[in-house]
C-alpha cells in the first residue's frame, strides 16, 4: 500500500551504510511498501545521494538528544542519547502505519505482514523480557503522539537516556495489556541473545525474519582482510556475533552497496580497503574470524559471574565436554 512505510534512522555517515543494507535487504524480498529515511544535517550530501538510491523518501530531521548523561553512563553507552531523534518518525502523518526498524537489522525474507499488526507492537528485549526491544517495533504516525511523547521526555525523561526506556515508559501496558503486540523473537533476533539461548537459536534460528546487530560493534566496524579472505573486528567484539549473519550483511554490502557508493564517487571504503569488484569475487569465500584477547583466569571467572560467556571460544560446549571428559578419565 502506498500509504505504509518501512522507516529506519542513520544518524551518521557509518550508520548509512547499515541503512543502505536493510533498504536493499527488503527490496531484495520484494516488500510492496514505501521505504523511508530519517538523517539529520550532519549526515553529508554525497550519502544522502547514495540513500535515495535504495530509499523512496530521505528526510532531513533536527537531532534529539536527551542529554542525560547519568542514565546514559547506566548503559555505558553515551551516544545513545541522538536516537531519541527516532521519535520523528511519529511525524511522517502521509502514511496511516509504518514500521521502524533499527539501521543495525537486515531482513531475511518479506515481512511486510508486520503491517497487519497495530501500535504499538513489538519483540521481547532479550536483557529484560518485560520491556519490548525498540529495535523493530509497528506503530501510526501521529503528530498528538510525538507531542505526547516530546512531553512525557522532557517532564520524566527515559529510565536508560535512550528511546527504549521513553518508549517502553510511554507504551507501558505493551506487557500485560494485548499478547497480539508481542511480535515473535524471530522478528527481532538479537545477535548476542543467540549465545545466551543457544539450543533456542539451534531449534527455531532457521525461522528468523529480521536479525538485529546489538552491542557496540557494529558490521560495518569489522574489516575484510582480502589476504587471509576473513573479516576481523577492528575492536574487541566481546559480543559475539553470528558469523552466519555477518557473512550475510558482508554479502548484501559488497554486492548492492558499495557499488553504489563507487558509482557515486564516495570516497574508498575504509572498511574494506578494497574495490568493490574485488569484494564482489572473494565474498563468497570469506569466513568470520573476530579476534579476541587472552585473558586471564580471574578475569575469565569475573566474565562468567557477570554472565559474559565466550560460548564460541574457550567456554564453548565441546571444550566444557573435553573438561569432563579428562575428569572422568
Amino acid at each position: 500500500m502506498a500509504d505504509q512505510a518501512f522507516v529506519t534512522l542513520a544518524t551518521n555517515d557509518p550508520y548509512v551504510k547499515g541503512a543502505l543494507v536493510l533498504g536493499s535487504s527488503l527490496r531484495q524480498h520484494n516488500t510492496t511498501k514505501k521505504l523511508v529515511v530519517l538523517v539529520p544535517p550532519q549526515v553529508s550530501e554525497s550519502m544522502r545521494k547514495v540513500l535515495h538510491k535504495v530509499y523512496d523518501e530521505v528526510r532531513v530531521v533536527d537531532v534529539l538528544d536527551s542529554k542525560d548523561s547519568a542514565n546514559l553512563a547506566l548503559m555505558k553507552r553515551p551516544e545513545l542519547g541522538i536516537t531519541l531523534t527516532k521519535l520523528h518518525c511519529w511525524t511522517l502523518t502521509e502514511y496511516s502505519k509504518c514500521v521502524f526498524m533499527d539501521a543495525d537489522t537486515v531482513v531475511l525474507s518479506n515481512v511486510d505482514e508486520l503491517f497487519e499488526r497495530e501500535e504499538l507492537s513489538a519483540a521481547p528485549d532479550p536483557g529484560w523480557p518485560d520491556c519490548f526491544n525498540s529495535g523493530v517495533f509497528v506503530y501510526q504516525p501521529s503528530l498528538k503522539t510525538y507531542s505526547d511523547l516530546l512531553h512525557l521526555v522532557t517532564e520524566k525523561g527515559s529510565f536508560d537516556g535512550g528511546d527504549q526506556g521513553l518508549l517502553n515508559t510511554f507504551f507501558s501496558s505493551w506487557a500485560t495489556k494485548d499478547i497480539h503486540k508481542h511480535l515473535p523473537f524471530v522478528y527481532n533476533l538479537s545477535s548476542i541473545s543467540i549465545y545466551s539461548y543457544l539450543p533456542a537459536f539451534k531449534a527455531f534460528g532457521g525461522n528468523a525474519k529480521v536479525v538485529h546487530f546489538l552491542g557496540k560493534v557494529k558490521p560495518w566496524n569489522y574489516t575484510y582482510d582480502c589476504k587471509t579472505k576473513t573479516v576481523k573486528s577492528s575492536s574487541h567484539d566481546q559480543t559475539q556475533t553470528e558469523p552466519e549473519f555477518l557473512s550475510l550483511w558482508w554479502n548484501i554490502y559488497s554486492t548492492q552497496v558499495l557499488p553504489l557508493l563507487t558509482e557515486h564517487g564516495v570516497v574508498k571504503d575504509t572498511a574494506t580497503g578494497l574495490k568493490a569488484e574485488e569484494i564482489t569475487e572473494s565474498v563468497e569465500h570469506m569466513s568470520i574470524a573476530p579476534t579476541h584477547p587472552t585473558i586471564s583466569s580471574e578475569e575469565r571467572r569475573e566474565r562468567w559471574e557477570q554472565g559474559q560467556v565466550d560460548y564460541m571460544g574457550e567456554d564453548s560446549y565441546e571444550n566444557i565436554r573435553k573438561k569432563l571428559d579428562s575428569y572422568l578419565q
